[in-house]
């Protein structure tokens, strides 16, 4: 048994071949479409989880979430969820329609939605899915350089790890190898340990292209961090530099 899981609204810009160009659209027309076309290519007859993948600045969310409670009515969708979203768009959101998920980057070395996110979604009763969790697998310890990255991995692009920020946020990579070699236990399991360690409300979606990473995250669930290593990794831990986008998809991310 599985549960079914997609989002909508984040499209490349027409007539656009950059990398990172792209534009929310969370209107009625393209819920109903993007449903419409995404039960067709799955041959199913309902998505358990749908995602608005960017709060659309040119719709206000209750349009878009109306449009989505029409879907649940209809029997299309099960539940709805959010992606990047801030507190206020969250409660606004909730509001229309109880909100099951949201989707945001957490991780030891991306905190922002500690502040108002996160609080605001467990007053509401809201599940965090957590990606990049790994960092983009910087923290799994195995970038130790920009030539570790391929010249077309969109990995470049962040900030993070250009050029000016990547050997300061190196130390957060390191430190997190130090800790996990002290626990027996790879970088990239005590990275998602860590996440899965900050309330049973959180499940984390790391990707992997090789069935052996696939199982050495799996070894994260088995890895309880004691208080003392959580407070540890927050007192040791640098703070990373750097945005962890390029500008023009930092405006599409609701704050």
């Amino acid at each position: 048994d599985f549960d079914l899981a997609t989002k909508f609204g984040l499209y490349p810009r027409e007539a656009s071949s950059a990398v990172m160009d792209i534009v929310a659209d969370g209107s009625p027309a393209m819920a109903r479409k993007a449903i419409e076309g995404s039960l067709l290519r799955l041959g199913m007859d309902h998505i358990d989880l749908y995602y608005l993948h960017r709060v659309d600045p040119a719709t206000p969310i209750e349009e878009s979430i109306g449009a989505l409670a029409e879907l649940v009515a209809e029997g299309k969708v099960r539940h709805i969820g959010l992606s990047e979203a801030s507190a206020a768009t969250i409660r606004r959101a909730h509001a229309v329609h109880p909100i099951a998920a949201v989707q945001s980057e957490y991780s030891m070395w991306e905190r922002e939605i500690e502040a108002e996110v996160l609080p605001t979604m467990r007053e509401l009763g809201i599940g965090l899915v957590a990606f990049s969790p790994l960092g983009r697998g910087f923290l799994s310890g195995a970038i130790t350089s920009l030539a570790d990255l391929p010249q077309d991995d969109v990995r470049r692009l962040i900030p993070r790890l250009d050029d000016q920020h990547f050997e300061t946020n190196l130390a957060i990579a390191d430190k997190v190898v130090e800790i996990a070699a002290e626990l027996g236990a790879t970088a990239g399991q005590l990275a998602l340990a860590w996440v899965l360690a900050q309330g049973d409300d959180i499940v984390v979606i790391p990707g992997t292209k090789r069935r052996s990473y696939l199982e050495e995250n799996l070894g994260a669930a088995q890895l309880q961090l004691s208080a003392a290593v959580l407070a540890r990794i927050d007192a040791e831990l640098p703070t990373a530099v750097g945005e962890r986008y390029q500008a023009a998809a930092l405006k599409l991310i609701d704050r």
